[in-house]
């Protein structure tokens, strides 16, 4: 757990966001703050030394623990601490700002569509909630290097076959440093987008093609854009400054080929209900003409083996 919470704040670029987004939205001596899943405690603080009336954190774990020596180390007495997950609690505060960092390196594997849909309850009328919006971009890899990395299969040797091996590797998800070197940048595309303070699904679907490639294929990199106040927004891209978020390949089983003209599909289905967690399949459809050339569909379930 402590892991995990030194990789978050050693992550400048995602702490500098989050407060400067705080620092947008706190009124000095009236802002209540409502921290979902607040970890360390380190945006509850942020939120406290600019000015914040009072904070509540919500973190189900131990964290809460640490985060109380934190407030104390640091003089912060305006914190209330609750050691429940946030749809647990009945009744709550309301707040002027609900904050809730649960981006994971895939968007949504955190839960953060179901936790912030239950977190409106936390804000009152007219209030700030960050993130407020998320939108997932995708784009195709067309350079070999990521796919050749995971696929370690076609090259062992001593006469054996892995095809069952290769194909549970090829359905799964990889987090990975993604270079811009790897896919056109002229093939960027948004994938899906969330408004937070909106009705939102946790099973999702998404579609999205080209038309103007040509050359080979081996997956599609995706990321995503958190919009956390109006005007600042934090994002996983290649393009833009590293996160310890990075990006996340998603693999084709066999690369495919398209010739200039060939039509280009994907669709993506996931589903990150609480008792799922998150769950990706992705489906890739080449057309020539009418004619399907290829097809594949990847399924997150079939590669986990336990």
């Amino acid at each position: 757990m402590i892991e995990f919470q030194r990789l978050l704040m050693g992550d400048k670029v995602r702490n500098e966001a989050f407060a400067r987004a705080l620092k947008n939205v706190i009124v000095p001596g009236k802002s209540v703050v409502c921290d979902i899943g607040s970890g360390t405690g380190f945006l509850s603080f942020l939120a406290s030394k600019l000015g914040a009336k009072h904070c509540y954190l919500y973190e189900v774990s131990d964290l809460l623990k640490l985060s109380k020596k934190i407030a104390q180390e640091n003089g912060i007495t305006n914190c209330t601490f609750v050691q429940k997950h946030s749809t647990e609690v009945k009744s709550p505060p309301e707040a002027d700002i609900v904050l809730a960092e649960m981006l994971g390196n895939h968007a949504l594997e955190e839960n953060i569509i179901e936790t912030l849909g239950d977190a409106k309850r936390f804000l009152k009328p007219g209030g700030v909630m960050i993130p407020q919006a998320l939108t997932q971009v995708i784009a195709p890899v067309m350079s070999s290097r990521l796919w050749m990395e995971i696929n370690v299969w076609d090259d062992i040797g001593f006469a054996l076959s892995f095809s069952a091996a290769k194909r549970a590797t090829l359905e799964n998800v990889y987090v990975r440093d993604i270079e811009k070197e790897d896919f056109p940048g002229n093939a960027v595309k948004p994938l899906d987008h969330i408004k937070f303070l909106e009705e939102n699904a946790s099973v999702r679907d998404a579609n999205v093609s080209w038309d103007s490639l040509a050359g080979p294929v081996y997956g599609f990199a995706l990321w995503w854009d958190a919009l956390l106040v109006p005007g600042i927004t934090l994002s996983t891209s290649p393009l833009s400054a590293p996160t310890h978020w990075k990006q996340i390949f998603l693999p084709a089983l066999m690369p495919l080929t398209l010739q200039s003209g060939d039509h280009l599909e994907l669709s993506v289905h996931s589903d990150s209900r609480y008792h799922v967690k998150i769950n990706l399949v992705w489906k890739i459809t080449q057309r020539r003409g009418k004619k399907v050339v290829a097809e594949q569909e990847m399924d997150m379930r079939r590669g986990q083996i336990d």
